[in-house]
């Protein structure tokens, strides 16, 4: 979910059990994202939530991965990697973003992807949720984790087609 074009997510996240995986690096741009996505599962009704700080977003897939397996509905991973001078940028964004995809797949608990791969910081603050960003992608993570449960609720329930 992007921009232009998101949808409009309202979820029931009552009674639903998630936890919070959130990066240290970049401490402003995490302290928004992190906000964005509480306040987002608290408007959805989630009241069972808890949040684990890891040191950098190559340690968010292996935390995922051991949240996952504790019994939760959800995950909701946040990170940011800022581009930098050398290819460390890429080899990052790589790893985290396929280690959260096989955190869920193999799990069958859904991750929302909250992780921001900038050119910059301001770019970055742009999508934190705060005065004057234009999107808020710690709080689209969370909704986007809760709405998959809800579908995959859906699917497996006795009435799916």
């Amino acid at each position: 979910m992007s921009g232009a074009g998101a949808p409009e997510l309202a979820v029931d996240g009552g009674g639903m059990r998630v936890i919070v995986v959130a990066s240290r690096w970049h401490d402003q741009v995490m302290s928004g994202l992190l906000e964005g996505a509480l306040a987002a599962l608290e408007e959805s009704g989630v009241q069972d939530v808890q949040v684990v700080r890891v040191p950098g977003a190559i340690e968010l897939s292996v935390a995922a991965l051991h949240a996952a397996r504790s019994g939760v509905d959800a995950v909701v991973a946040l990170g940011v990697v800022v581009r930098g001078g050398t290819p460390h940028f890429d080899y990052v964004c790589q790893s985290v973003t396929y280690g959260l995809t096989e955190v869920a797949l193999t799990t069958g608990v859904p991750v929302g992807f909250g992780v921001l791969t900038v050119d910059n910081e301001l770019q970055a603050l742009d999508r934190v949720g705060r005065a004057g960003s234009h999107e808020d992608k710690g709080a689209e993570a969370a909704l986007a984790a809760l709405g998959t449960v809800l579908a995959l609720r859906e699917l497996t329930s006795p009435d799916a087609v």
